[in-house]
Parts: structure tokens; sequence; C-alpha cells
């Protein structure tokens, strides 16, 4: 069982060799977005964005939402929830909103394959699912079952991790945590994903918190707690132990997903050079 104080003693989990990680999956969409862009300059769209904003005003979207735990039992940088609770700093939603200028309603349409003709400047005409979708063909070449690629290992994961939740030890573990944080002040908590999204932290429509003082101080509560019971290290243990079972279970399934994951990485370094 690991000891985990900082994220960074967190290791990999056995699922984790059969999906893109966190910065692979930002590397996926900057491909998706470079060969989008290569696509739309083709069609005559010369100074198509490489990361565009929708038209403006957005048709699309009602802005940017933020709610994806920092890790699966929530909170976990100390100076983090000292300064934003369950937050976040409001500069965050600047970096991660799409950097270029808004699209046209027909540079949207061309992207999308949503046009109604599929005109484009250059008399041509947008495949059906637009550059967009020419794009995740390219970056999926070679794939043999990319519907089993993304979802299969997705699924088991959520499941395994449904299970681990309902574990003796991961409970008493919770348990633990628990009684730490109501010691420490704050509220009772089932376990640490029902502290970081209580509802008592009022999100607003971005998923942010207005870091009040008893949100920061039930957040490091739940920062403290867990590095002090090592809460993130027997959660990790068990479901650890259900992949690993889970893999053995359904080998060939696995295999060939990790043989597509495989092709996809080579092919999304191909197209960022």
């Amino acid at each position: 069982m690991p000891e985990v104080k900082e994220e960074k003693d967190l290791p990999d989990l056995p699922l984790d060799r059969y999906r893109l990680g966190t910065e692979e999956s930002k590397r996926f969409g900057k491909a998706q977005r470079l060969l989008a862009q290569r696509c739309m300059i083709r069609l005559g769209f010369t100074d198509f964005p490489a990361d565009p904003k929708p038209p403006a005003p957005s048709t699309t979207a009602k802005g940017l939402i933020i709610t994806a735990l920092p890790t699966s039992l929530g909170a976990f940088d100390l100076d983090h929830a000292k300064r934003w609770g369950y937050g976040w700093e409001p500069r965050l939603r600047k970096t991660l909103e799409p950097t270029g200028r808004a699209m046209t309603q027909a540079e949207f349409a061309a992207l999308y394959g949503m046009s109604s003709n599929g005109a484009t400047p250059k008399g041509s005409k947008s495949s059906e699912r637009g550059c967009s979708g020419r794009a995740n063909n390219q970056l999926l070449k070679g794939v043999a079952d990319s519907r089993r690629m993304w979802t299969f290992p997705a699924t088991h994961d959520a499941d395994l991790r449904k299970a681990v939740a309902k574990d003796r030890q991961v409970r008493r573990a919770f348990a633990t945590w628990s009684k730490c944080v109501v010691d420490k002040g704050g509220k009772r908590f089932a376990d640490p994903m029902t502290a970081y999204s209580d509802k008592g932290w009022r999100r607003g429509e971005d998923g942010n918190t207005p870091h009040t003082r008893r949100e920061v101080a039930t957040a490091v509560a739940d920062v403290e707690c867990k590095r002090e019971h090592n809460t993130l290290g027997v959660w990790w243990a068990a479901l650890a132990k259900r992949q690993r079972a889970d893999i053995q279970r359904h080998e060939d399934t696995y295999a060939a997903v990790r043989g597509d994951v495989e092709v996809l990485r080579s092919n999304i370094r191909k197209a960022l050079g």
C-alpha cells in the first residue's frame, strides 16, 4: 500500500496503461485542433485559428464549466485548499478558454459539417462531419475498434470504483477520515467525494466556489485528514487490486484495447511532429 502524502506519491493504476493520461489527452486535443485547422485552410478559411472560440454570441454553450475532481478523492493540495477551498483561482478559467478568435457561422458550419449546402470559400464542399470529423478520422486511422478503446476501460473502471466504495477497508478508512474532519471542526461527510461536491459551497455557473471561511477551513481539514490517515493510499490499493483482477478476467479484450491505444498515441505523435 503506498503512503500518499502528496499527489505525486500516488502511483499509476493498472488500468492507466489502457487509456490516455491527462497530458496525453491534452496532446490528443491539440493534435485534433491542428489537423482540423489544416483542413479548414484547405477549404479556403485561410486565417482559421488553431484554437477557436465558438461563434459570438455562442449558440453552442453557456460557458466554461469546471466540475472535475482534482483527484479521485477530491481535494489533496494543501496550499490550494488554504487559499481557494474547494474552488480555484478565478484566473484559471481564462487559461482554459480557447485562445483564438471566435469562429464565424460559416467556419463553424464547415468545421462540424452543419451547413445547409456545405459551401466553402473555395467552392468545394465540406465533408459530412466537417473538418473536425476528418481530423478525428485521421487520429483514429488504424485503430481496430475506437468505441471499445474509449468505452471498455472507462465503463469497467466506473463499475470497479463503485465496488471499491463499498469495500470494508475503504469504508473504514472513510469513517476514520470523516471523524478526523469533525474533530478539526468540520461537518460530517460520508466520504471525501461528498465533501468536495457539497451543495453548501454554492458553486456558480462555472463550477467555482466563493471560497468562504467555512469552506476553506473544511477543505484544509479534508486534505490534512487524508494525509494523516493515508486515505488515498488505502483507496488506491483497493482499486488497484480490483483493476488487476479485471484485467486478468478480460485479458484478450484489454490487450486489444492497449494495441489500439498505442496506434492512437503514434498518430498523435505524427500529427504534432
